[in-house]
């Protein structure tokens, strides 16, 4: 066997089309990775085969061409942009005498380096770790031998099934702190959940202007680069609405054509922020050339995750790039928004994009008419802090007539939480025609006096 080199960073790129020629759009995103893998390119043999050999996926013509281009550029690892088995990259390793990656081990490796946070970590490993134990090598072969004799009797055990077994009881161990770490971001969303504050998750083709466009939203610092996969961790940060309401904006990775399936599967705990999500912003690079085709990869992940009905609006991003365009907003036959055109990196439209959120997160809102006693100016203070008052008013008897639009969640909680009287909630739209009630009167109503209400303790 060869000595696999350290660097790995003059890399000979492989494009092969299976049935028909590759696409330039493939080839593009091809390089990218590359390059966000940190290599360096110095050539590119394409080719095209009607089914994928069984001994080097390519012929053996394109196989000894491979190897020529990287015996005379000096090539430390071959890239594939394709599924290779373990077996086919075996034989090509064999052939080369370098390192082979297919597309599969191309993308764990820059998983790899973006990874920053313990989970992170945990979930690239985790998904490493399958993809790895196919394609052990042999080695200490003289431990694992059999003979008659004494003192000549091997282990029993191959190197290969004791480094299999290690791996597998990794796993193990992994699945375990992840599953951990998921039961603790369960109790996050049901903090959240509990402060009636919706999420509003960020999904879209990797590089398609996300993060820049969550720095812009929120203002965080996160890492915002110009490659494949410069995010990977999460991130969760507060969002002021125009209405004065709030809601919690979450970053997540980028997806990706042929997105491997043990990495959606170690990344299932993050993902389910988005899958847990009140609504979802799709990021699409409007000037690239196959955003249909990106956008139809990125509903195929969500569906996979259990996001594929949550409600969606589709952020086009990059609009400076194209020729006279205009931030814009456009709605369905219902006149609900559907998409939304602005630029993250010069802030066109964002206003616009702002007012569209707060315009669909208030969809099941309500408006109604409350008063509050005099008395009562404990819960008064509390409805001005949970920014529901649109308009406020005082009757001739010293009431207050607040005007509020809240979700109806945020409704029933001030009526179960708060101590507020259904009878002291009207439907009348104007302050002005709301009609005084009689206050209830029955033992331990909280505004009689009788007994402290809810309204009077401190919120948790």
């Amino acid at each position: 066997m060869f000595e696999r080199p350290r660097s790995g960073e003059r890399a000979v790129l492989v494009n092969v089309g299976v049935r028909q020629a590759p696409q330039a759009g493939d080839l593009s995103e091809f390089r990218e990775l590359a390059r966000s893998a940190g290599v360096e390119e110095v050539a590119l043999v394409g080719a095209t085969v009607p089914v994928p050999e069984p001994r080097f996926f390519v012929g053996t013509g394109k196989a000894e061409e491979i190897r020529a281009r990287v015996a005379e550029l000096g090539g430390e690892v071959v890239l594939f942009n394709n599924p290779l088995s373990p077996a086919q990259e075996r034989n090509l390793e064999r052939l080369i005498q370098c390192r082979v990656l297919d597309r599969t081990g191309l993308i764990l490796d820059i998983f790899a380096q973006r990874a920053r946070s313990f989970e992170g970590k945990l979930q690239v490993e985790l998904a490493q770790l399958p993809h790895l134990s196919s394609r052990l090598v042999r080695g200490w072969t003289h431990l694992e031998r059999q003979k008659g004799g004494i003192g000549l009797r091997g282990p029993g055990e191959t190197q290969l099934e004791s480094d299999r077994r290690l791996i597998g009881r990794r796993i193990r161990l992994l699945g375990e702190r992840l599953e951990k770490v998921r039961r603790q971001r369960d109790q996050g969303r049901r903090a959240r959940r509990k402060a009636e504050l919706p999420t509003v998750s960020l999904v879209g083709y990797t590089n398609a202007g996300k993060s820049t466009l969550f720095n812009r939203l929120t203002g965080a610092e996160t890492l915002a680069e110009n490659r494949l996969f410069a995010t990977l961790d999460p991130t969760l940060r507060r969002l002021a609405l125009p209405d004065g309401a709030e809601a919690i904006l979450a970053d997540t990775v980028g997806f990706i054509r042929d997105l491997p399936h043990d990495l959606v599967a170690a990344f299932r705990s993050t993902l389910e922020e988005t899958a847990q999500a009140s609504l979802l912003l799709q990021v699409v690079d409007a000037g690239d050339e196959d955003r249909d085709a990106h956008m139809g990869e990125v509903d195929a992940v969500l569906g996979d995750i259990g996001a594929g009905e949550v409600p969606q609006i589709q952020v086009m991003n990059k609009i400076d790039l194209l020729p006279d365009f205009a931030p814009r907003v456009d709605r369905d036959a219902e006149g609900r928004v559907r998409r939304v055109w602005v630029s993250a990196a010069s802030g066109a439209g964002l206003e616009s994009l702002r007012a569209a959120l707060a315009e669909r997160l208030s969809a099941g809102r309500v408006r109604r008419i409350v008063r509050v006693p005099a008395s009562a100016g404990r819960l008064r203070a509390r409805i001005f802090e949970l920014g529901f008052v649109e308009h406020e008013s005082v009757d001739a008897h010293g009431d207050w007539k607040l005007e509020v639009q809240l979700a109806r969640s945020d409704l029933d909680y001030l009526l179960r939480r708060e101590g507020l009287a259904e009878q002291w909630v009207s439907e009348q739209a104007n302050p002005a025609q709301a009609q005084p009630r009689e206050l209830p009167s029955a033992v331990g109503d909280p505004v009689a006096g009788t007994q402290p209400g809810p309204y009077n303790r401190r919120f948790a």
